[in-house]
């Protein structure tokens, strides 16, 4: 009977500390993609010095876990991963040398300790913002409006396993226009609820040239602001990092 291998060497230093990080893609890093910031994030936390936990196993990798990450090209104010460390850090001090540590555009917001319950099931819904130029604002809230007014609106998007067609209606709890400061643009405001698959802004687009005759010039700048537990009785989404704060993990 063959023997079971086992890694070499002590095992990996248990975890003492779970910490939640808030952070933006900003500017040029929206292209960046989610394996491009993991390499960063791991650079940035060897050079912050922070005392990472392993796991086990030949090929041991840090304790970090990513959330519900935004689509390349899009920028956003709301992403978050969790890191396990093997010695307890302030939140603060850890926030700012990561901060520092990693390039422009990638800018840490927030840290706090983890109370108990999955990250992952707190981030009901996202809420973005597409700037048009040359797009007047009346033009899109009439999309908009044409859009609500629709039980179902399907679209197609290819994925891994081959294309597939899904309802973007069903995932959008609100959808509206505002004017932009700049005089040449307008705001579209949209509130998305999370669902298998992902509805991302420019599935929302794609439904809204389904159902009107949208046709904006070029296409918008995408920004999440916020993603978090979905208030619906007023179409908001709330900071999902509150009840780490508050310290009741609910």
């Amino acid at each position: 009977m063959a023997r079971q291998r086992v890694p070499e060497g002590p095992p990996p230093v248990p975890a003492v500390q779970k910490l939640r990080v808030r952070y933006a893609k900003r500017g040029r890093l929206r292209f960046s993609s989610t394996r491009d910031f993991q390499r960063a994030l791991e650079r940035a936390l060897r050079r912050a010095g922070v005392p990472m936990a392993f796991s086990a196993g030949f090929h041991p990798h840090p304790k970090i876990s990513y959330a519900n990450a935004a689509p390349t090209g899009t920028a956003s104010e709301a992403e978050y991963f969790e890191i396990s460390v093997t010695e307890r850090v302030d939140p603060e001090s850890l926030r700012a040398a990561l901060d520092e540590a990693l390039p422009e555009g990638l800018d840490v917001l927030e840290v706090v300790e983890a109370t108990p319950g999955a990250l992952a099931d707190r981030l009901q819904a996202s809420d973005w913002v597409l700037e048009f130029r040359d797009v007047p604002v009346e033009e899109l809230q009439r999309a908009a409006d044409t859009f609500l007014a629709h039980e179902r609106v399907e679209v197609t998007r290819m994925f891994k396993t081959g294309p597939r067609t899904f309802d973007v209606r069903s995932a959008v709890v609100s959808l509206g226009a505002t004017a932009a400061e700049r005089p040449d643009c307008a705001i579209l405001r949209v509130v998305v609820r999370h669902t298998t698959p992902a509805v991302r802004p420019d599935d929302v687009l794609t439904a809204l040239r389904a159902v009107t005759e949208l046709s904006p010039p070029a296409p918008p700048l995408v920004t999440r602001l916020a993603q978090g537990p979905l208030r619906t009785a007023t179409a908001r989404v709330a900071d999902p990092l509150a009840a780490d704060l508050d310290g009741d993990g609910a």
